[in-house]
């Protein structure tokens, strides 16, 4: 079955056209012009990908956004703006998106972008044979739920932010590059930059840390990357 795809985007002609990309890539694409219809869409067909665009007449793809992040957690969400300034980037992926693209873009790489998505999305989704418990008190990571724990309580993660964790309980203590981190979650072809991984590092921080300007757990290792933080009885 083709995967279904929520295209919200205002711009008709736009809109069309990577609707006709998109359906050449095999997918089915249900499209909406405006963050009220999108919203609407999307509790209706259950979309795995939405592309969405910030500038909406009415809601704002930043309040779109928001509201299926918090309906649908398991959603894959890709931003489009048409502004090149970092903030509508970093604004976007802070209200839960999982990638973002500046138009005017090319189709191909909007493809390749769903396409790193999507293995994110199976890799979090996809049940392993057995039962696999990663234990780092007070979290613990379970990989055939895909679920992630803080001090018991379960703790929604989008897909990207889950491979992160899973990338980190792998690999206590180990110091990871930031190129490393971008490789191993969004792929070798991911074309953007590695400011994602900061920011997506920066929402993990305000999900499990008392104080998320002083981290405990995932810790910064200046001028290389971030280190997840082992207590030394667990070593």
């Amino acid at each position: 079955m083709a995967r279904k795809i929520l295209l919200v985007e205002d711009e008709d002609a736009i809109r069309k056209f990577v609707k006709i990309n998109l359906e050449r890539e095999g997918y089915q694409v249900f499209e909406a012009g405006s963050g009220e219809d999108g919203i609407d869409l999307a509790k209706k067909e259950h979309p795995e990908i939405v592309v969405l665009d910030i500038m909406l007449p009415g809601i704002d793809g930043f309040e779109v956004c928001r509201i299926l992040r918090q309906e649908f957690p398991d959603l894959g969400i890709i931003m489009l703006t048409a502004k090149a300034e970092d903030l509508d980037k970093i604004m976007g992926l802070q209200f839960g998106s999982d990638d973002y693209m500046t138009k005017p873009f090319n189709p191909t790489e909007l493809s390749l972008r769903i396409k790193s998505l999507e293995r994110r999305l199976d890799a979090k989704n996809t049940k392993v044979p057995q039962a696999s418990v990663i234990n780092h008190p007070p979290f613990e990571l379970d990989t055939y739920a895909r679920k992630f724990y803080y001090q018991s309580k379960e703790v929604e993660l989008t897909p990207t932010e889950y491979i992160i964790m899973k990338l980190f309980m792998e690999n206590p203590g180990k110091a990871l590059k930031r190129e490393e981190i971008l490789t191993r979650v969004w792929g070798n072809e991911y074309l953007g930059d590695s400011k994602i991984v900061d920011v997506n590092i920066r929402r993990l921080r305000s999900k499990i840390e008392q104080n998320p300007a002083k981290p405990r757990f995932i810790e910064t290792v200046w001028g290389m990357g971030y280190r997840w933080f082992i207590a030394e009885d667990e070593q």
